[in-house]
């Protein structure tokens, strides 16, 4: 018995061993295998450095998190819900006691590159530096420079609250292990120019995977599925990969430039919520150039597929209720007569909108998805692109109509002009109505 116990207990030894080695040997080559940092005197800003820190920062659309709706420009404070509690962005003007104003460059450089403040804290990947980590010194420098050039703003983040173990930032050290590729961005060999600097763009300075790429069980993108979708504040970034049945396949390149310069692609759809709020404060400022290179890397991606599908071919003819129905439609619902009575007007039966093409609904994804993710946040929240074009926007209905109104008319449009059977029910209604802000 003892022997065998001795034996046992070698096994165990030696089991143990390899795990403690193989562990060490992958902590070591991932502190090994990422780019230095290089530290450097702060750059003197020149009025061509802060313009050229503008651009950039509006690329890296810093506003989108940073900057409270009608608050001062990124002075934080916008509350990030998660399933384990809720942050909220820092201020990151100039101010010394509560934005940055004492970061020099490389304090700067390594909150981007690493997710470290200059106090040593472990920054939270809601800020994405798992992106921003390919952005060049340079560029980084850049944007500090236009952001230093602001007000300094004198304000305070609410305090996060989050649940234990998730307010341990040391913690995140960890997670930087597994999940933290600390490269600078580098060309890709076999692409052209213009699409290395569309790559750039996409997967460094714009960070488009964070909204559109899947996320594994601990929160970290899952980068086997680049692009290929996903959820995100209740709404679904959809599929960017060149996928003819769910993705961006079918799309000309003047319909996916447009949509990314205006929030509108003909025969496409109209951009709403966290993509709406994405033209208004970075797209719509990127040069045409740099257009026609995110659209040339994003055909270069490789096409995967996911839900939903891109909209199935609907009949639906020009003229007012003589139209005819998509094949799902439901006549004389309670969602057609909320149609008729509160939709018609913008959106016409036959979907191509009446005052701009900004209101059609015939080809957008949005109505194709027989979940509604969409079609349900644009009714209770609205849509709003007034600060890219004036005029258009859609009011908000969740007050107006009840959790069983906004379902039926919900599932209508689904039928009408997606050519799907529609799975909103009151219930997923209420729950969306509960989670907004």
């Amino acid at each position: 018995m003892k022997m065998i116990g001795s034996r046992w207990l070698r096994i165990i030894g030696v089991a143990a061993l390899t795990v403690v080695v193989i562990f060490g040997s992958a902590v070591s080559w991932r502190l090994l295998d990422r780019d230095p940092e290089i530290s450097a005197p702060d750059v003197v800003p020149s009025p061509e450095l802060v313009a050229r820190g503008e651009y950039l920062a509006r690329a890296a659309d810093c506003a989108a998190c940073h900057n409270v709706p009608g608050g001062e420009p990124f002075a934080g404070g916008l509350p990030f819900k998660l399933p384990f509690g809720t942050i909220y962005s820092t201020n990151i003007t100039s101010d010394r006691e509560t934005g940055i104003g004492t970061w020099s460059d490389d304090d700067f450089v390594r909150a981007l590159h690493r997710g470290i403040a200059k106090d040593g804290t472990h920054l939270y990947p809601a800020f994405p530096y798992t992106s921003y980590s390919g952005i060049s010194r340079d560029d980084a420098v850049a944007i500090k420079a236009y952001i230093f050039s602001l007000p300094a703003v004198h304000k305070a983040p609410p305090p996060d609250r989050l649940s234990f173990p998730f307010n341990q930032r040391w913690t995140m050290t960890f997670w930087n292990l597994a999940f933290l590729d600390a490269h600078r961005f580098r060309d890709t060999p076999g692409l052209s120019a213009e699409e290395n600097r569309g790559a750039y763009l996409a997967t460094a300075l714009g960070h488009c995977g964070e909204c559109h790429t899947p996320r594994n069980i601990a929160f970290a993108m899952d980068n086997g599925r680049q692009f290929a979708g996903a959820m995100l504040q209740g709404w679904h970034a959809y599929n960017i990969t060149p996928d003819d049945a769910s993705g961006i396949g079918g799309w000309s390149n003047q319909q996916l430039a447009d949509y990314l310069k205006t929030g509108h692609g003909d025969g496409r759809g109209s951009a709403a919520g966290p993509m709406g709020e994405a033209v208004a404060n970075s797209l719509q400022y990127l040069t045409p150039t740099d257009v026609t290179a995110l659209v040339s890397y994003l055909r270069k991606v490789k096409p995967l597929s996911s839900e939903p599908t891109n909209p199935a071919a609907v009949s639906v003819t020009k003229g007012a209720f003589a139209d005819e129905p998509g094949p799902q439609e439901q006549k004389g619902t309670l969602g057609e007569r909320i149609f008729a009575g509160n939709c018609a007007g913008c959106h016409l039966w036959n979907g191509q909108g009446r005052q701009n093409h900004f209101a059609a609904l015939v080809g957008g994804r949005t109505v194709s998805d027989p979940d509604g993710t969409n079609v349900v946040q644009v009714l209770l929240g609205g849509a709003d692109l007034r600060t890219v074009h004036p005029g258009v926007v859609m009011p908000s209905f969740g007050k107006g109509f009840s959790d069983a109104e906004l379902a039926a008319v919900s599932n209508y449009v689904i039928g009408r002009f997606g050519g799907q059977v529609g799975r909103v029910s009151p219930e997923k209604l209420h729950q969306d109505r509960s989670n907004q802000p």
